[in-house]
């Protein structure tokens, strides 16, 4: 994977904190919250909660676009009977995720993925807080409904805020996944990132050839756990 340094830069990240208005809970994030069509929903017995910033919601594309809605397909084509929610909000931190977690947690699920942080890393939010953010997340899922599986996906932080903070911005995702036992996804954007083809004119959001290939990261690790 290259540098991170290499793979966003600063004029990127002015145009996202220009789109990166945070929500509220509500009737607000109820708007956002997709349920994927699937063949397999009739009969599925089990749902799969993406959470995440606007690289999950599908920021500038079509929502059948988003990542979590190319995984419900992957889903129907293997003959597996889940159906996806996509619960990402544009511009969410991971302060934003904790207050509307319970909300979320309203309906009853089997797997929750979880894409958060790098507006926090934009933001230059102190990376103990986001983590202690991320930990309270994960705890408040498994007291509400400790079957379901959890995983969490690495992201990074631009290297504008330095190379300690990058530094720790990184490492707070495997260490957290180790204090609490749940699988480590590869970073989002691997690949994807830094490619000029491959994302909107942003820079930082994934065009529609982008999104399969951030679909597939995020399809070759998940597939295993739901066996």
């Amino acid at each position: 994977m290259k540098s991170i340094g290499s793979l966003w830069n600063y004029a990127a990240l002015l145009s996202v904190l220009a789109c990166a208005g945070e929500r509220t809970p509500g009737a607000v994030d109820s708007a956002r919250v997709q349920a994927s069509p699937s063949v397999a929903e009739a009969d599925a017995g089990k749902t799969i909660l993406f959470l995440g910033t606007s690289l999950t919601a599908g920021l500038g594309l079509d929502p059948d676009s988003a990542y979590p809605i190319l995984i419900q397909r992957k889903l129907d084509s293997a003959g597996m009977k889940y159906r996806v929610v996509n619960a990402g909000s544009s511009g969410e931190t991971s302060s934003g995720l904790l207050r509307r977690i319970d909300w979320l947690l309203q309906q009853k699920l089997d797997v929750v993925v979880i894409e958060t942080g790098a507006n926090d890393g934009l933001r230059g939010v102190p990376v103990s807080a986001m983590r202690d953010n991320l930990k309270e997340i994960i705890v408040r899922i498994r007291a509400e409904q400790p079957w379901v599986t959890i995983a969490l996906i690495q992201m990074e932080a631009l290297p504008n805020m330095g190379a300690a903070y990058t530094r720790d911005f990184h490492n707070a995702f495997p260490a957290l996944a180790r204090e609490q036992n749940v699988p480590l996804l590869p970073f989002l954007l691997d690949g994807v990132a830094g490619v000029r083809e491959l994302n909107q004119g942003d820079g930082i959001h994934p065009n529609e050839e982008g999104e399969r290939i951030v679909a597939q990261n995020v399809w070759k690790a998940l597939k295993p756990l739901l066996r």
